[in-house]
Parts: structure tokens; C-alpha cells; sequence
């Protein structure tokens, strides 16, 4: 057992598909020049008063359904109060006490391993604006378009115990919240954000004092920030030094933590109930309207892969990952017959994959449509194609040399040759060129057997089938 266990807790900040902010009726559009898109509610001028987004509450809602959590049927927001220059109203609208959802959580896969992973709450506040540090010679801007923004902040808790399961929590809930039309999930303009906790203890012991890294907006920082975080308590720990709880920064330049201030307990913002709005009240009716249009969620359709179509839980939750290739892989199911399930799985996680990841495109822009992939995967199944041969069609699809894999076949005379007759004759030519592997086969080495079939395969120029070629020659180097 290690001498030391990690626990990390995450808030994410999931920034609602809105087009308006949850106190006011202004825009939310990302890219506006900077302050033009804050209205009087945003910046507290005096005698403005708040009004709650009904379709904010909707999100919450749905987000609530899919995590099988709690939604309260009464919940209040309250004010949380610090000072911050770009926090124009010196308090921002939050929920304290009673949140509009708790409990639920979300199954994460690490490897083979499904851990579920306990939430405590989420709750709706608003978004404050942002400090801009650079172009100012030395000065900082304000930003106030971001202020009154609609946010989700959903919260663990601290169930996890590495930077791997902290990052697979965070890409199942990245993956939740586009799947079910809350968030666009666009990290790099801040719609998608992680604040970890993290501490050591000794295995069994009592919880240690955590640090917060705030403000981390790429799966790849998540992971190595808290990383370093761990040595970093661990080594402060071990040389004799207590952590003392602190909110800290990671430098992705440098790859460490710093402190930015120590942290604050929930007494020091002095919340209270805000006067200005009433309990927010959902009724039943309210939520099964909801629940109605949902779509199916990720963890149900990855038993239905298994169900349906005897994929494994590990393809199966590959496929589900993201609506878009979840869709896809059904797309091209509905062409290439169920019997291909198997089949076009690999193909999608493995070919494709590998070919989008290499061009950095999304599968929803993937120059290979569904319907051509399956044509493609057909002509593998019936014998028309080898695996070798399929490539060459893909290689085509893929760079638009034709419309679809039937096409591209004939064009280049792609077809499989899987006539014995064929077949037998550079077979016997392979054998009467080769003497000394056919020797070597004879006495026990499989290798030969193995240089012999890639010398058939190369003379029939990929296009012998493979099995055939196996049997055929087997069994006349056994004749």
C-alpha cells in the first residue's frame, strides 16, 4: 500500500446554452468587444432589479434528471459577497443553503475500472466579469460582458483518488452536459471549467487540509496540475511543513502551483438570502415536462450497445463517449446490418479515430460519411475486400477520390480474389522460388510458414484473401 492517498473533489463551472444571462435580458454571445454587451442589471446601477431566466432553470433541471439527483421543489438564491474589481455589484447572485439540485453523481470508466463518483450539489449563480492583463502597459482592463453570464456549478464529492480518475470525471461531464444541450463545452472561451481540491492523508486517516487550483480549462492542465500539486504537499509534508488551505494557480508554462491567496470558508462571504428574489418554486409538472424531451443519456445507451449489439462495456462506453460518434456509430449500423456490429465498431474506434484525431477534426466533420464507412464495411464482410484493401478504399473516401467503396473498387480493381483457381497458381510459384523456408516449415519452424504467406500475399499483390491463401497453403506444404 502507498505511504500516502490522494482525495480530490472538483467544481466545475458549466457555463449555460442561453441566449440571454440569468438576471437580465442582454446577450451571451461569446467574441463582443469588450463591455458591450452589459446592460444596467449587469453592472448594479441603482434601482435595476433581477429577473431569473426561466430556460437556465431548465438546464438545471435536465441536468438534475440525467445525474439522477434530487431537484428541490423550493430553492433561494442568495448573495455572496467579496470585492473584486471585475465583480461590478460587489456580491454575486449565488444559491447557499438550498440548492435547486443535490446528490445524484456520475459512473466513471479508468482503464477496465468503473468507480461512481457522488455529487454534492449544483447549483445556478451567475458569472462575474473578467480582468484583462494584457495590451495595457502594466494597467488592467475590465470586462463586464461575461457578468451575469448563467452557470451551473456542480460539485463532488471528494471521491476521487488520482489526477486519472479526476480527469475521467471531468470528460464524462463535459460529455453529459453537450450531450444533453446544456453547454456548448467550448474550454478554451471558459464555457467549461474545473476548480480541484486537493489533499494527502495517510490510507484510513482523517481528511487533510486541501488547496484549491482554480480556473483550469483543458483536460490536459486538470491532469497536470494536480499532479504536481500531490508531490508538492507530499514533499512539504514529509520535510516537516503543515499545507496551510490556500486557493492556488497552475502555470501551464512551468507546470506548478502557486499560491494566490489563502482560502475562504463559506462565513467569510456573509451570504444571505437576496432581497430582490424570490424562492425559485418547481413543481412536478414542471419536471416531467422536462423529462419528456430528454434525450437517451450516455449510460443508458451503452447498455443498449451491449444489449443490442454484444459490443463490450469498454467499446460500448467508447462509442457512447460523445453524442456525435454515438450517432455516427448508428448511422453506419443502419447501412452495414447489425450482424457488422462488431465490425463497424472497430472501424470507428480504431481507423476513423485515428484519422480524425491526426487531422484534429470532430467525427460530426469527418470527410468519410457514415453511409460511405458502411458501404465500405460491407464489401469487408461479404469477401470483396481484405483488410489491407479496405484501407486503400478508406485512404481513398477519405481524401474524396471517390463517392463511395463500391466505386473505388471497380475504378482501381480493389476486388478480393478468393477463387482457388486462381489462387493455386502463385502459390505453387511462391514455393518452387522459396525452397529453403519450405525446408524450414518442414521441420517445425511456423515462422516460415508466416515469410511464405506474406510472399503470396506480395505477389498477388494484396488482392489473395488471406484465409484462403492460409488453407491453400497449408495444405499443400502438407501434402
Amino acid at each position: 500500500m502507498s505511504q500516502w492517498e490522494v482525495v480530490i473533489g472538483l467544481e466545475t463551472h458549466v457555463q449555460l446554452q442561453t441566449k440571454s444571462k440569468i438576471f437580465s435580458g442582454a446577450s451571451t454571445a461569446f467574441g463582443a468587444e469588450p463591455n458591450r454587451q452589459a446592460c444596467a442589471v449587469d453592472i448594479a446601477l441603482p434601482g435595476v432589479l433581477p429577473v431569473l431566466n426561466r430556460e437556465a432553470v431548465v438546464c438545471a433541471i435536465k441536468f438534475g434528471l440525467a445525474v439522477g439527483a434530487n431537484i428541490a421543489p423550493r430553492s433561494v438564491f442568495a448573495r455572496k459577497n467579496y470585492f473584486y474589481p471585475d465583480l461590478p455589484k460587489g456580491y454575486q447572485i449565488s444559491q447557499f443553503e438550498i440548492p435547486v439540485v443535490a446528490g445524484g453523481g456520475l459512473t466513471i470508466r479508468v482503464g477496465e475500472t468503473e468507480k461512481f463518483v457522488h455529487l454534492t450539489r449544483a447549483h445556478l449563480e451567475e458569472d462575474a466579469g473578467k480582468s484583462l492583463h494584457e495590451d495595457f502597459h502594466g494597467k488592467t482592463g475590465i470586462d463586464l460582458n461575461r457578468a451575469g453570464t448563467p452557470l451551473l456549478e456542480i460539485v463532488t464529492e471528494p471521491d476521487m483518488r488520482s489526477s486519472a480518475e479526476a480527469v475521467a470525471y471531468a470528460k464524462a461531464l463535459h460529455s453529459l452536459v453537450t450531450w444533453i444541450g446544456i453547454c456548448d463545452g467550448n474550454m478554451q472561451e471558459g464555457s467549461f471549467r474545473c476548480d480541484a481540491n486537493v489533499s494527502v492523508r495517510k490510507p484510513g486517516g482523517p481528511l487533510g487540509t486541501r488547496r484549491e487550483i482554480k480556473n483550469l480549462n483543458s483536460f490536459r492542465f486538470l491532469q497536470q496540475a494536480i499532479d504536481y500539486e500531490i508531490q508538492w504537499q507530499i514533499a512539504e509534508i514529509e520535510e516537516g511543513r503543515k499545507i496551510q488551505q490556500a486557493t492556488v494557480l497552475f502555470d501551464p508554462d512551468t507546470g506548478e502551483t502557486r499560491a494566490m491567496r489563502s482560502k475562504e470558508d463559506a462565513h467569510d462571504y456573509r451570504y444571505f438570502p437576496d432581497p430582490d428574489l424570490l424562492p425559485l418554486e418547481i413543481q412536478p409538472e414542471w419536471i416531467a415536462a422536462v423529462k419528456a424531451g430528454l434525450p437517451e443519456l450516455p449510460q443508458a445507451m451503452q447498455q443498449r450497445f451491449q444489449a443490442s449489439y454484444g459490443l463490450s462495456a469498454y467499446d460500448a462506453a467508447t462509442l457512447a463517449a460523445t453524442r456525435d460518434s454515438a450517432r455516427f456509430y448508428e448511422d453506419a449500423l443502419a447501412v452495414a446490418g447489425k450482424d457488422n456490429a462488431k465490425l463497424c465498431a472497430n472501424w470507428v474506434m480504431g481507423e476513423l479515430a485515428a484519422r480524425l484525431n491526426r487531422d484534429e477534426k470532430e467525427i460530426a466533420a469527418s470527410p468519410v460519411s457514415a453511409a460511405q464507412l458502411a458501404g465500405m464495411i460491407r464489401r469487408i464482410a461479404d469477401g470483396t475486400l481484405s483488410s489491407k484493401l479496405a484501407k486503400e478504399v478508406f485512404d481513398a473516401l477519405w481524401n474524396g477520390d471517390g463517392k463511395d467503396a463500391d466505386a473505388i473498387i471497380e475504378v482501381r480493381g480493389l476486388r478480393q480474389v478468393s477463387d482457388a483457381s486462381a489462387i493455386e497458381p502463385i502459390i505453387d510459384e511462391v514455393l518452387a522460388a522459396n525452397p529453403k523456408s519450405v525446408e524450414e516449415f518442414r521441420t517445425g519452424k511456423e515462422k516460415a510458414f508466416n515469410a511464405l504467406v506474406g510472399q503470396v500475399m506480395k505477389a498477388s499483390k494484396g488482392k489473395a484473401n488471406p484465409q484462403q491463401v492460409n488453407d491453400l497453403l497449408r495444405k499443400k506444404l502438407s501434402a
